[in-house]
């Protein structure tokens, strides 16, 4: 009867939140308490169950998402951005502007939240394609690719991250899983797969057009990419000294500076002086930046202490070990299985935060009978969490208005786009998982 009654509250959440247009983290507030007074927890105890996943969840991860948001706006505001994207489309040359694009993308996708990233892309794209004549879609799907994928599978952003701390997987082994699976998955639902969408050209939208900044207003190439990369870099070398000497990681002053928490805060330092003081940037307007940054997570931050109420109410109810059971007697991979209820659930919801973090609720509490690496199961379900997006999700409208295409065409281009880098994530996560 507990399995009925989960499978009710999430069929509920997945109503409340698409067709009831009920705000995600109320709705998940309210399937979380709603689920333990079903399964006959005295209220008392629903409670603190509640706030106890809401503290637990936001306790490791409100540093990371807040300071990585941080620096992802500064890279912008500051014209880091601007300037590797200018920069790499001159090393690569008009001939592969796609790849150019792609990979600037990729370098600036890491720090910036997914909105932040696609309002600042898309008037480089466009520039880019007035200059070389070009389809808009055609050149910017790829840099697009590069934005969704690192919202999906990389740290530190908020969805991977969050799953990464609900499956107790280490953030720098789970970054460098996703940038191994990322890398070719974004050639193909880049590059490769534009090919077939050449003949997709309107007009170019109004909304597109944004004044750049001047030439000498821009910060040097290497200060931008150096600055954007660094928490990359910092996570890199912490699994890499992890990998060579394990015993290391234990050291107290070594376990400190290598922190995620720590790392983002590093990061979001250097970036202050490289990027704002260090551009004659006024601390006043630094602190703005990072006002607003803040601003543009606090959503997400309230849906993943959301998600983290509904994980403890499973847990404390004693029904995590039922579903266990149930989910040992089906004959599918773990992998396989995560993947496939955050893309159900994607479908259903259209957001891939609330996909990945409502798959997570069911399957965190299960880790230990499942006997899957924690952090391809970040991955699994980061990949499920984007795929096929279409009408119930915000990033489709996004889409369709500033690239100015009918709906068939957004399906055509965008919608099947999040579906190969969705099953391009499943591919990759099993063969890494054959490999290691």
């Amino acid at each position: 009867m507990s399995l009925v009654i989960i499978f009710f509250c999430i069929a509920l959440l997945v109503v409340l939140i698409s067709l009831c247009k009920v705000n995600a983290f109320l709705s998940f507030l309210i399937i979380s308490i709603l689920a333990g007074l079903l399964l006959k927890m005295p209220p008392a105890m629903v409670a603190g169950a509640v706030q106890k996943g809401i503290g637990d969840m936001l306790g490791g991860l409100l540093i990371i998402i807040v300071a990585g948001a941080m620096l992802g706006k500064l890279v912008a505001e500051s014209g880091a951005a601007q300037q590797i994207a200018s920069s790499m489309v001159r090393l690569f040359g008009e001939k592969n502007v796609q790849w150019a694009l792609m990979a600037t993308g990729f370098m600036i996708g890491i720090p910036l939240f997914y909105n932040v990233g696609f309002m600042l892309v898309v008037p480089l794209i466009f520039s880019v394609a007035y200059r070389y004549k070009l389809p808009a879609v055609y050149i910017g799907l790829p840099m697009i690719a590069s934005l969704s994928v690192t919202h999906g599978f990389l740290p530190p952003h908020p969805s991977p991250t969050a799953l990464a701390e609900q499956f107790n997987a280490d953030i720098s082994t789970t970054l460098l899983y996703g940038v191994v699976i990322a890398i070719p998955t974004l050639i193909l639902a880049g590059p490769v797969f534009t090919r077939t969408l050449r003949d997709i050209n309107p007009p170019f939208s109004k909304m597109a057009h944004a004044a750049p900044l001047p030439e000498s207003q821009l910060p040097g190439l290497f200060i931008s990419i150096f600055t954007s990369l660094l928490p990359v870099i910092l996570l890199g070398v912490t699994s890499l000294v992890a990998a060579i000497e394990p015993s290391a990681a234990k050291v107290p002053v070594v376990a400190f500076i290598t922190d995620p928490s720590i790392v983002m805060l590093v990061s979001l330092g250097v970036a202050t002086f490289t990027l704002g003081l260090g551009q004659q940037m006024k601390m006043s307007r630094i602190m703005d930046a990072y006002g607003d940054a803040v601003k543009d997570v606090a959503m997400i931050l309230m849906i993943t202490s959301g998600a983290g109420a509904l994980k403890q109410i499973l847990i404390e109810s004693g029904v995590s070990s039922e579903i266990a059971g149930m989910l040992g007697a089906l004959d599918i991979h773990p992998l396989v299985l995560g993947w496939g209820i955050a893309s159900v659930i994607r479908v259903c919801v259209g957001s891939a935060t609330v996909a990945g973090l409502t798959a997570a609720g069911v399957l965190a509490p299960l880790m230990g009978t499942l006997h899957v690496d924690p952090n391809l199961m970040v991955i699994s379900v980061g990949a499920g969490s984007l795929m096929f997006s279409h009408v119930n999700d915000t990033g489709f409208w996004l889409f369709k208005e500033y690239f100015n295409l009918s709906i068939r065409e957004t399906i055509r281009s965008w919608s099947l786009m999040e579906t190969i880098v969705s099953v391009c994530g499943l591919i990759g996560v099993m063969i890494l998982q054959a490999i290691l």
